[in-house]
């Protein structure tokens, strides 16, 4: 029997933690901005997302939908939705967004080609790589969560695409082989997008690439099985939990030995120097990759740089401790992604003195919500009026925080909204469903890796 390492992750109370008294809202408020969220934005008819509030369907690129990766971010919101119902043993709430979920996901799937990541029309199908890699992510934690096995199969296979490329589209691919003289990394898109030229070692590769695809690796190196043989030819469509993590660690430390200093991580590279321009989502992934390698491989250094990055957001970029909103096209989604990477520094990692200041960000966003329609335009210092058209990518930031940081953390420790379930020895996945009934401990080490809840707390097998 392989041996594997059994790792208690149990968070302590937070010294810095808001008082009870200064949180105006409630788990329900918490509820109802996601509720409010998908009465505005969500189309139901096809069930995909509206890129505005005012526009009356959602029907392509051209016409009311939302971008195709914010989608991704939006389907993330849903599945966070149903764990955080399980976590909280709320069967009401489960069947709602179980139900909700399923929707979404043969909505989004029936408007992008089937997830046939090999189309690359320029309305509904894919030309973008961390378009696809954030669908990648969004599968798996789908196939985390519910465990359909179509979900994974999609998931490897967007990834495996964008990094062999594809042999319909005939680009070769975003992986930056250094034995080819590319210079390592990810690239971040194929040019043209008819008929597509190999790729330069001065062609840009981005912060937006390569840490999404470490995050998606480390994901599928969790959820594969073990004793995967290596596939052949030249564009598989799945790869062994090895792999996974070889090209996870190998990705990472170009990316963060070309694009961070000191906490800060540069928009990407065209050949010269990293170009620094502050980004949160730039720093969210790279939050979310350090972390899941520090979980994977317990090497504190990567929990050390996840550090660095959430420090330099609300030191450096915030102001009051208050996140910045970004508003060019599609970036005020980024709230909504950086609450799901500080959820994993906060809770996953033990870091819980960030959680006082996530949760001052919300009580502003939640004070400076349009009360009538229950939308926020993610600028959580001004009010959002009752008539301004708001975007589903800004307003996506409030209700995804909300989501993530149930109230009950204001009052109890971290960890005890989601290690809901009761002290036993039965061994609970991180989605609340039941692994293993009446483990012993040393039948907990013959569990495949990862996050369980076990005698009330989160337990990480290696």
């Amino acid at each position: 029997m392989n041996r594997r390492i059994l790792t208690a992750l149990v968070v302590m109370a937070s010294a810095l933690r808001l008082s009870a008294a200064s949180i105006s809202y409630t788990d329900a408020d918490e509820w109802k901005a996601y509720d409010d969220f998908n009465r505005v934005f969500l189309d139901m008819d096809k069930y995909i997302y509206r890129d505005y509030s005012d526009r009356p369907r959602a029907v392509d690129r051209w016409g009311g939908a939302a971008a195709i990766w914010c989608q991704a971010i939006y389907f993330d919101m849903a599945v966070n939705a149903y764990r955080r119902a399980a976590q909280e043993n709320d069967s009401a709430r489960m069947k709602k967004y179980r139900t909700q979920f399923l929707h979404i996901y043969s909505g989004e799937k029936k408007q992008y080609c089937d997830f046939d990541f090999h189309n690359n029309n320029t309305n509904t199908g894919w030309f973008v790589y961390d378009d696809i890699m954030w669908w990648t992510i969004a599968l798996a934690r789908a196939y985390d969560v519910f465990g359909t096995a179509e979900y994974l199969e999609y998931s490897e296979n967007s990834f495996c695409r964008v990094w062999y490329g594809s042999e319909k589209v005939g680009d070769d691919g975003s992986y930056a082989d250094p034995a080819r003289g590319l210079g390592g990394g990810m690239f971040w898109e194929w040019q043209p997008i008819e008929n597509p030229k190999p790729h330069k070692a001065g062609d840009f590769r981005s912060a937006c690439i390569n840490f999404p695809t470490v995050i998606a690796a480390c994901l599928l190196h969790q959820l594969v099985p073990e004793g995967r043989k290596d596939p052949v030819g030249a564009h598989p469509s799945h790869q062994s939990k090895e792999w996974y993590l070889e090209k996870a660690i190998e990705v990472y430390d170009w990316a963060n030995s070309t694009l961070v200093k000191n906490g800060q991580v540069a928009d990407g590279i065209h050949g010269g120097g990293p170009e620094f321009h502050d980004h949160l989502y730039n720093q969210a992934t790279y939050i979310g990759a350090s972390c899941l390698l520090y979980m994977i491989t317990n090497d504190v250094t990567y929990l050390t740089n996840a550090r660095a990055a959430a420090d330099y957001v609300f030191r450096t970029m915030s102001t009051s401790n208050i996140m910045p909103l970004e508003t060019g096209v599609e970036q005020g989604v980024y709230h909504a992604i950086f609450a799901q990477y500080i959820h994993m520094l906060i809770y996953d990692c033990g870091q819980n003195g960030y959680l006082s200041v996530v949760q001052r960000n919300i009580e502003q966003g939640w004070k400076h919500r349009d009360t009538t329609r229950g939308i926020s335009n993610c600028n959580f210092n001004r009010d959002t009026k009752p008539d301004e058209r708001v975007e589903s990518y800004t307003a996506s930031g409030l209700p995804a925080l909300m989501l993530m940081f149930p109230v009950g953390d204001s009052q109890t420790d971290v960890s005890s909204p989601h290690a809901a379930v009761s002290p036993s020895s039965d061994v609970f996945d991180m989605g609340g469903r039941l692994v293993r009934a009446d483990a012993s401990p040393p039948e907990m080490g013959n569990l495949q890796r990862g996050l369980y809840i076990y005698n009330g707390q989160k337990m990480l097998v290696r």
